[in-house]
């Protein structure tokens, strides 16, 4: 059959269309293997504890739980502080990010103990990729405003965590959060990942529509271009503590251990 060049260049089109989705969906479409460990990763202005309330969930479904202590100071000590808890772990593990932690994940997520990869209003940039770049093509959440540096040191003021981070929190609540708040060191929004475990490895989103520490839109975006299992939750950026219960399932479900 003769085709003409409207022809071939609409067929060209639909071929490279075909293989970006193939590239992309790949983790959409394969299935997680069931898994009974799963790994956590806090954020900036966090520390291991911001987990707790997802951590009895899980335990309580029978699930070995380890939050990891993220050190805050540069992205390859973060990603090294992940890894050696995956190498502990005796099989198929879940590893999950919260906020910043999404770039921990996507690097450390090539451990080949992840069976899959939970991103919890978190970044999930591509390998190689400035983060920073990306997220300005989005109106600025108002929470960046409220960050303030004691030398190399960041941290985010009391009202914009209150505010912008926690605010769907009762305020005690947020305030005891904000007391524990670790400062990160300037040079860890530097870091780009290598790698994007999400291309391999089966991922899921959790996007925060009230969030006001990352653009809801942005994540949405990241949450498609990998090709994620994405539900919303109508949470601040803390989802996980605001709304432990639908995070946890999330989190089963990748694990393959829903009912």
């Amino acid at each position: 059959m003769m085709m003409n060049r409207r022809t071939f260049s609409t067929a060209s089109l639909a071929g490279a269309a075909a293989s970006l989705v193939s590239s992309r969906g790949m983790a959409a479409t394969t299935s997680p293997v069931k898994a009974r460990n799963v790994v956590l990763v806090h954020g900036l202005f966090a520390d291991g504890s911001c987990w707790t309330e997802v951590i009895a969930r899980l335990q309580a479904a029978g699930l070995n739980v380890t939050s990891v202590q993220n050190p805050l100071t540069t992205l390859p000590e973060a990603v090294a502080s992940a890894q050696r808890v995956l190498d502990r772990q005796d099989g198929p593990t879940v590893l999950v990010g919260h906020s910043f932690s999404g770039m921990i994940v996507t690097e450390a997520g090539v451990h080949p103990n992840v069976s899959a990869l939970v991103y919890v209003a978190a970044r999930a940039p591509d390998a190689d990729e400035d983060y920073t770049a990306l997220a300005k093509t989005y109106p600025t959440p108002p929470a960046s405003a409220g960050i303030v540096f004691d030398g190399d040191e960041g941290r985010l003021s009391e009202e914009a965590f209150l505010r912008d981070f926690a605010g769907d929190l009762p305020e005690a609540k947020a305030k005891v959060l904000y007391a524990v708040q670790q400062p990160f060191h300037k040079q860890l929004l530097a870091g780009k990942v290598s790698h994007a475990a999400w291309r391999s490895k089966p991922s899921y989103y959790a996007v925060s529509t009230e969030d006001r520490t990352i653009n809801p839109d942005l994540e949405r975006f990241m949450a498609k271009r990998m090709g994620a299992t994405t539900i919303e939750v109508k949470a601040s950026h803390l989802a996980l503590i605001s709304q432990p219960d639908a995070i946890a399932r999330l989190i089963l479900d990748a694990a393959g251990q829903s009912k």
